[in-house]
């Protein structure tokens, strides 16, 4: 398969599902997209672009308007969080994401530094990623990702 990256340079990738078939007995996968992660937000830095292949028996969070897989229910580290809607999970990974510009916003928790995640079909605000946590009870977020519970369903249960 040929990709274009964000520079406009077309590489080749073999799909993890063609390579595993090569090697073992057929399983059912199901290329869920492709997502251009940057990982380091300053002007002009790579982007990496990741194609994300799952099991069809997965349990997984797809956004509510579109579904456009989100996330895998593996991922979740707590269900025991607030959203700006009610209740949210945080996730460890969310994939087919937006992550829209930082903020600081003064959370139940404290002082953080967040920026809403979008569907990348869609473009529905699904929840925020947590970039910065200024007190060090709450550093174990850093990196994680929010997911509003009335903004995604349930697939595969």
């Amino acid at each position: 398969m040929t990709v274009c990256s964000p520079s406009g340079k077309a590489q080749n990738w073999t799909p993890l599902a063609l390579i595993l078939a090569r090697k073992s007995p057929p399983l059912q996968f199901s290329a869920i997209g492709f997502s251009f992660l940057n990982r380091q937000p300053a002007r002009g830095s790579a982007h990496l672009l990741r194609a994300h292949f799952i099991d069809l028996t997965v349990r997984l969070y797809s956004c509510c308007n579109c579904r456009n897989h989100v996330s895998l229910h593996d991922d979740i580290i707590s269900k025991a969080f607030q959203g700006r809607n009610g209740r949210a999970f945080l996730f460890s990974h969310a994939m087919n994401i937006v992550v829209g510009p930082k903020e600081d916003r003064h959370l139940l928790t404290g002082l953080h530094t967040v920026a809403d995640v979008h569907c990348s079909d869609c473009r529905e605000v699904l929840g925020w990623k947590y970039e910065r946590a200024y007190e060090a009870s709450q550093k174990y977020k850093e990196g994680k990702f929010i997911l509003e519970k009335s903004k995604i369903v349930k697939e595969n249960w």
